[in-house]
C-alpha cells in the first residue's frame, strides 16, 4: 500500500480581499510538487467566502493535469441525486478520471437544511437513497427506482464517469452511523478529527460489518483529514494554527496532538505514520494558518513531510 498525501483548504483560506489568482498560484504550486489531491470543504449558507465545491474543482481540473480532485467533504443530503451524479461524472470525465468524491451527512444546522428544502431528519435516510442512485446512474443505461425521498422513472444521463469501475465514492464521518455507511454502500472512509487508535477499531468495524454482507472496502481506501501547521518548535506551530481552527469542531476528549499534524516535521511524520500503522493510507492536509503563511506551510509540507512518503 502506497501513502498518499493531498492538500485541502477551510472555505476561502487565502484573505477576503484576495481574488482567485491566490487560488490558481496555490494549485499551480501543488500541482509541480508531489502532492497527490487537492480536496475542498463544503458549506453551501455561510456568511464568508466559501467555494462551491464541485464548480471550484471544475476550475481547478482545467488548470491542472495530475493531481486529483475531491471533496472533503459534499454535503449529500443537500442535493439532488440526479444533479449531483451528472456533475460529477461531467467532472471526472472533463478530468479525465480524476474525481474523488467523498461525502457526508452536513452540518449540524437546521437553518441550512431548511435553506436547501430538505428536513434534517431524514438526512441519513436521503443519504442512503442517493448514494445507490447515483452509483446505479453511473452504470446502468436507463434507471428505475421508487424510494422514500426519490423517484425515478427510466432515468438515464450522459456522460458516464471515465473509469469503469466508477468513480470511489469515501465517506465521511466517525458515528457508528457513518462506519455502517462506508460498510455497506461506500467505497472509502475519510474521517477528520480522529485519532490513530479510532482508525484502526474503525476499519475493524467497516471490515466486520462489510463481511456480513458480502463486501469488502479495499484496505487502501482508507483515509485522515488532519490540520496543518509545521515550524521549528511545537510551539510556534501551535502559535501559527490556533487562531485558525474551525470554532466548535475541536474535540475536548482527546489530546490534540493525537488528531492535528500541528508541530515540527519530526513530530509530524511520527503521528502520520501512526496513522499508516492503523490502516490509514490516505491523507488530506489541511494548512491551519494566516493567509500570508498558505504558501509557505505548503512548501514546507512538500519539502518535510512528503518526501518521507513519496515512492
Amino acid at each position: 500500500m502506497s501513502v498518499r498525501i493531498g492538500i485541502g483548504m477551510f472555505g476561502w483560506p487565502f484573505g477576503e480581499q484576495q481574488g482567485p489568482q491566490r487560488l490558481w498560484d496555490w494549485v499551480d504550486q501543488a500541482e509541480n510538487s508531489d502532492v497527490d489531491s487537492i480536496w475542498l470543504t463544503d458549506r453551501i449558507v455561510s456568511t464568508k467566502l466559501n467555494l462551491e465545491p464541485i464548480v471550484a474543482l471544475s476550475f481547478i481540473a482545467a488548470r491542472t493535469q495530475k493531481m486529483l480532485i475531491g471533496t472533503s467533504v459534499l454535503a449529500l443530503p443537500l442535493r439532488n441525486p440526479t444533479i449531483l451524479a451528472k456533475e460529477i461524472a461531467t467532472l471526472d470525465y472533463l478530468s479525465g478520471g480524476r474525481v474523488l468524491p467523498a461525502i457526508g451527512l452536513g452540518t449540524e444546522q437546521h437553518s441550512e437544511y431548511e435553506a436547501c428544502g430538505v428536513n434534517r431528519k431524514d438526512r441519513a435516510s436521503r443519504a442512503d437513497e442517493m448514494l445507490f442512485i447515483m452509483r446505479k446512474l453511473w452504470s446502468c443505461q436507463e434507471f428505475n427506482f421508487k424510494g422514500n425521498h426519490f423517484n425515478l422513472n427510466k432515468v438515464a444521463i450522459q456522460p458516464k464517469p471515465v473509469r469503469p469501475e466508477l468513480p470511489p465514492i469515501w465517506v465521511g464521518g466517525r458515528s457508528k452511523a457513518a462506519l455502517r455507511r462506508v460498510a455497506t454502500l461506500g467505497d472509502g472512509w475519510l474521517a477528520s478529527q480522529v485519532t490513530p487508535e479510532e482508525i484502526a477499531k474503525g476499519k475493524h468495524d467497516i471490515e466486520q460489518t462489510a463481511m456480513l454482507i458480502d463486501r469488502s472496502v479495499d484496505t487502501d481506501h482508507y483515509g485522515v483529514i488532519l490540520n496543518f501547521a509545521l515550524a521549528q518548535t511545537s510551539k510556534a506551530a501551535k502559535e501559527i494554527a490556533q487562531p485558525y481552527m474551525l470554532p466548535g469542531k475541536q474535540r475536548q476528549d482527546v489530546n490534540e496532538k493525537d488528531i492535528n499534524a500541528v508541530g515540527t516535521a519530526v513530530e509530524i511524520v511520527e503521528l502520520i505514520d501512526r496513522f499508516v500503522d492503523a490502516g490509514a493510507t490516505k491523507f488530506v492536509i489541511r494548512p491551519t494558518c494566516p493567509p500570508d503563511k498558505m504558501s509557505e506551510q505548503l512548501s514546507l509540507l512538500t519539502e518535510h513531510i512528503i518526501p518521507h512518503y513519496h515512492n
